[in-house]
């Protein structure tokens, strides 16, 4: 679900809400009434003293102007005693910078924001273990700090968390350069990519994120189920997309085409993408055709994970 659909479901569900206070309001006003006749009377006398202002105004007596203000002042207040001894309050907007309509200026408002960010992370946990692949238990005591044939693991992670860290303080939808991560399975690589999506998230970008398998099927299926190309063009057109496992999913004809189109066209349009896969650049090369390995190995900046299967390592103790 994209940021802006997030927004305007939201935004509903303020409006509906705060027209549903009203609602019960004044169907506690009408039984109040009912039981009460002395309320339909103030309205009445409200609404004839008030007629009088203006022609008080106008001839400029000033002396009946100030009777008249205190005579409506006095109705409003017996009125307001008689709704709170029924325990009928006054409608509160729970956002006064939008009065509950959810819009500031044609815009969406900033609770509006905050409630999409997390409609935005709750949808995303239904998919993917946001809630546990965070940057701060990023456990680094993971990764050996001896010396192997790919260089130190520990350090090389460390580095890599780094980067993750500042790609998201310093993130720009228009200038952020596109990250490929590579290596082996249970190296953290979805962890990473998860911490990045949820503080985008919250910090107010739309970000997409999902399995190569889910995004790719959807896709497929809209396209040749429902004549449509909105997953595709959500994908396509959102701050940062993030696709996890590249490899995972069955490669099709179909497959190979929509995922060149989906990292060509979101590089000429200079939008960052974040790919992790277990795949080598030789595989890609393979399976996704020379012009998707080319591009990936010329723009994205490519990061290699090294280490042993944490999953592996955490089921056994070590």
């Amino acid at each position: 679900m994209t940021k802006k659909e997030c927004c305007e479901i939201c935004a509903n569900e303020k409006q509906s809400a705060y027209l549903t206070r009203v609602a019960l309001r004044e169907d506690a006003i009408s039984k109040l009434k009912m039981q009460n006749p002395r309320i339909d009377e103030i309205d009445k006398l409200i609404s004839a003293v008030g007629a009088k202002t203006a022609l008080a105004a106008i001839s400029g007596n000033k002396k009946e102007l100030e009777r008249i203000k205190k005579t409506i002042s006095a109705l409003d207040r017996e009125r307001a005693e008689i709704f709170q001894n029924a325990g009928i309050a006054d409608i509160e907007y729970s956002c006064k910078k939008c009065n509950d309509t959810g819009y500031v200026d044609g815009k969406f408002c900033d609770c509006v924001n905050l409630a999409a960010r997390e409609m935005m992370i709750n949808e995303l946990s239904k998919v993917a273990p946001v809630a546990e692949c965070r940057f701060d238990n990023f456990d680094l005591n993971y990764y050996t700090d001896a010396q192997s044939d790919g260089g130190n693991p520990r350090k090389r992670m460390t580095e890599i968390l780094k980067l993750c860290r500042e790609y998201v303080i310093d993130f720009d939808p228009a200038a952020s350069k596109s990250l490929l991560f590579m290596g082996n399975t249970g190296l953290g690589k979805t962890h990473l990519s998860l911490a990045v999506a949820h503080d985008l998230i919250m910090r107010g970008f739309n970000v997409i994120y999902g399995s190569a398998y889910n995004l790719f099927a959807k896709m497929e299926s809209e396209h040749f189920g429902e004549h449509t190309d909105k997953s595709y063009n959500e994908a396509v057109g959102c701050d940062l997309l993030i696709i996890d496992d590249l490899g995972g999913e069955f490669v099709s004809p179909y497959i190979q085409s929509l995922v060149y189109n989906i990292v060509n066209t979101r590089l000429l349009s200079r939008k960052p993408t974040v790919i992790n896969t277990n795949l080598s650049m030789a595989d890609i090369n393979r399976i996704y055709t020379p012009r998707v390995a080319s591009r990936l190995l010329g723009e994205y900046t490519a990061k290699k994970f090294l280490g042993s299967d944490i999953r592996q390592q955490k089921s056994t103790g070590k």
